[in-house]
């Protein structure tokens, strides 16, 4: 572990962050490999946590190794075979899963060769499988692909740990006594348990993006973690044009990021933004994943929402947007994805194609979506129209409204504005 040739110089001490930074990206795969190879999610992250602790103790001394993952794994699965010939009940429960797992799928060359295969992917469909409550599979992710803890975990969604401790231990209870398979979907199967990954994915980016509650409006690290998650997808399913747009569309609306708050972290509008302060590398990557999304067949829904946003990244300002395309975009996503949310996206978008009393006609029409009941952008939405319209009495009510159920207190603070402004003399 570590070991130097004898005469070769001790490598400067390297800082932890760095260290972090190389298992960071090795976790999961770590993770994925032990998984598959002894057949039980806690052995594996409690090994995979321990030959981390020796990497942060002896690689900042040692220096990194030439191949971290198989330094990573070599300890891991000594300290697993510590524990197994420590606990032999564990140990014969665990022969008995893994005897039933070769049977559907032998073990990988790769890995009996003492390798580290790329399992991933199977750890991604293992905490996305529908017999999981929906709330749980990102959870999972998070803990298991993205390397976090318990309590980042929490953070990430709001609750306290205790509470997430319990919904992993349940997600985990759940992948044993359901015999939750740890494997990738045949080819007939993909169509129909992708589609829960990516959502999974994106539900953790449109946290980061937009948070529902707290004093931010964004939370930075868990759209990265989202975009990383996406990015290994993409590695590991290169032919899967809904993962070129789901990993497009995260780019494309992330790139907007430093300009979305002001100095602050107050809310700043896209009509208001300085385009300027746009990642245009991150722009540029998303726009070549667009075409990549689009061609080859019938498009997926996250490939035409990253068509819709490289309209809004390319424009030079918002009266410049090709709003016509928009709207057609939007109809071809109410099509794929019929969904009150999306109707409004719509609507907004032809407020700007068509007026604002067109817009506002289609948020009317929405007025008795269940679903947009305590939806705080749709009230938001009818009193800016409202507003636009001179109707100044009902956009302050519609402002209420949405201040009321309003989860961030950036958006709280922009409705208060917006309250305001109605109030001055003249409006």
């Amino acid at each position: 572990m570590g070991e130097r040739a004898a005469g070769s110089p001790i490598p400067e001490k390297l800082p932890v962050a760095s260290v972090e930074a190389v298992f960071r990206e090795e976790h999961g795969r770590l993770l994925a490999a032990l998984v598959r190879r002894f057949g039980d999610l806690d052995l594996a992250e409690e090994v995979t946590s321990e030959a981390i602790e020796a990497a942060l103790e002896h690689w900042p001394v040692d220096g990194v190794p030439p191949r971290p993952g198989a330094w990573l794994m070599t300890t891991a699965r000594r300290k697993a075979v510590d524990r197994l010939r420590r606990d032999r009940t564990f140990a014969a429960r665990l022969a008995v899963l893994r005897v039933e797992a070769e049977r559907s799928e032998p073990v990988p060359a790769a890995e009996v060769e003492g390798g580290l295969p790329d399992e991933r992917l199977q750890l991604f469909f293992t905490c996305a499988h529908p017999a999981l409550p929906a709330e749980d599979r990102g959870a999972l992710m998070l803990r298991c692909l993205a390397g976090l803890g318990t309590p980042e975990v929490a953070r990430a969604f709001l609750v306290p740990a205790a509470t997430m401790a319990k919904r992993i231990v349940r997600a985990k209870k759940k992948i044993q006594q359901a015999r939750i398979p740890f494997r990738v979907p045949d080819a007939g199967e993909l169509p129909d348990r992708l589609p829960g990954v990516l959502q999974a994915v994106y539900s953790i980016f449109t946290e980061g993006y937009a948070a529902s509650s707290g004093p931010d409006l964004q939370r930075l690290d868990l759209a990265e973690e989202a975009i990383r998650l996406a990015r290994i997808l993409r590695r590991l399913l290169p032919e899967e044009r809904e993962v070129a747009g789901l990993l497009g569309l995260m780019l494309l609306i992330h790139a907007r990021r430093e300009a979305r708050t002001g100095p602050d972290g107050e809310l700043v509008l896209l009509d208001e933004q300085d385009r300027g302060r746009w990642d245009r590398t991150m722009i540029e990557e998303g726009l070549r994943l667009v075409p990549v999304a689009l061609t080859g067949g019938q498009p997926g829904p996250y490939g035409v929402q990253a068509a819709i946003a490289a309209l809004h990244d390319e424009a030079a300002d918002l009266a410049t947007t090709d709003w016509p395309q928009v709207v057609a975009l939007y109809d071809v996503l109410l099509a794929l994805e019929p969904s009150p949310v999306v109707a409004l996206n719509r609507a907004a978008a032809v407020a700007m194609r068509d007026g604002p009393e067109a817009g506002l006609a289609l948020l009317d029409e929405l007025a008795e979506e269940p679903r947009l009941r305590g939806y705080s952008p749709y009230s938001t939405a009818r009193a800016d129209l409202l507003s636009r319209l001179d109707r100044h009495a009902e956009a302050a009510a519609a402002y209420r409204e949405a201040l009321e159920l309003a989860g961030t207190e950036p958006e709280r603070a922009h409705l208060r504005r917006r309250l305001a402004a109605l109030d001055q003399p003249g409006s």
